[in-house]
């Protein structure tokens, strides 16, 4: 549990957030989400309470994350995602990300694509035969504009991600 809030949700309490449910179901099983919410706020000092934004919110993303296997998902589906692309050159996949693990793995994947080649940089040429599948259209991902933030909340953590098949 400690793991799995730590490296998904990035909380800085994890450890005690972890703690602190492991207790309360030694009490009793926790069946609502709202239990889990006030356990999850008692673990979490008040002074980080007031400020930020719902103290559940990185643990309930973690523990959907991990459920959900939505890392390894989109890892495993990206190059497919690309090979599904229009087979004329021009075609786009557009990908949004909420999260920074997830953009991580996107902008990885995108640069892969972009330039597989696997051999050392000393090589006067490639010799391992990669192919380039096509471009990052975006270097830095597009983030939303302070009115866009303004008329929806929820896309202040939005990353726009672009890659062109050529």
């Amino acid at each position: 549990l400690y793991r799995i809030i730590r490296d998904y949700g990035e909380d800085r309490f994890a450890k005690n957030i972890a703690k602190h449910i492991v207790q309360a179901r030694q009490k009793k099983e926790i069946e609502t989400t709202g239990e889990l919410t006030e356990i999850i706020r008692a673990s979490i000092p008040a002074k980080v309470r007031a400020t930020g934004g719902h103290p559940a919110k990185r643990t309930f993303q973690a523990i959907r994350i991990e459920l959900n296997h939505e890392l390894e998902v989109l890892q495993d589906n990206l190059d497919t995602m690309i090979d599904l692309l229009n087979p004329a050159p021009g075609g786009r996949l557009s990908i949004i990300t909420f999260h920074s693990l997830e953009d991580r793995i996107v902008k990885n994947r995108f640069r892969t694509n972009e330039n597989p080649c696997i051999c050392p940089p000393d090589f006067p040429v490639c010799v391992c035969g990669r192919k380039s599948r096509g471009r990052v259209i975006t270097r830095k991902p597009i983030l939303p504009t302070d009115q866009e933030m303004e008329e929806n909340p929820r896309s202040k953590s939005a990353k726009l991600r672009v890659f062109e098949k050529s």
